[in-house]
């Protein structure tokens, strides 16, 4: 995919979404994203164990606010809300996320459909939203059964 179509792709908000991708991808969409003046949240699972871990990891990345709860409800909340951070559009990197995922595959889902919901609330703001889960391309197929 060459830069003026992934350029079209993400500034389209109304197919903001939570998507795997081939972690290949990642430098270009993260340069794309910066061209559009999004912010970016580059979220970095190693080593995470729990959902403390993950909302800690995702809470610092995205400079939350210090009343962020670190639950569910409050992650939801805050990715809605995102106004200390104001931005054209929004780019989440969740990378190195399998480990996290093998152990915690509830919450994993969780966590897209999250992701997902916010993406959908921006999008009816037309401002983008994208939560991109980089995984090796042969983990893909996989992921998506």
């Amino acid at each position: 995919m060459n830069a003026a179509d992934l350029r079209s792709i993400l500034a389209d908000a109304e197919h903001s979404g939570a998507y795997f991708i081939d972690e290949r991808d990642t430098g270009a969409m993260a340069e794309t994203a910066g061209a559009l003046d999004y912010a970016i949240v580059r979220v970095d699972l190693t080593g995470c164990d729990d959902k403390a871990g993950l909302m800690q990891r995702i809470a610092t990345a995205g400079r939350f606010p210090e009343w962020f709860g670190g639950n569910w409800d409050a992650l939801a909340d805050t990715l809605r809300d995102l106004s200390w951070w104001p931005a054209p559009g929004y780019l989440f990197l969740i990378e190195n996320a399998a480990q996290w995922r093998g152990a915690n595959g509830g919450d994993f889902d969780t966590l897209l459909d999250i992701l997902n919901e916010a993406a959908f609330e921006w999008a009816r703001q037309n401002v983008a939203f994208w939560a991109l889960l980089p995984f090796p391309g042969d983990q893909l197929t996989a992921l998506e059964d």
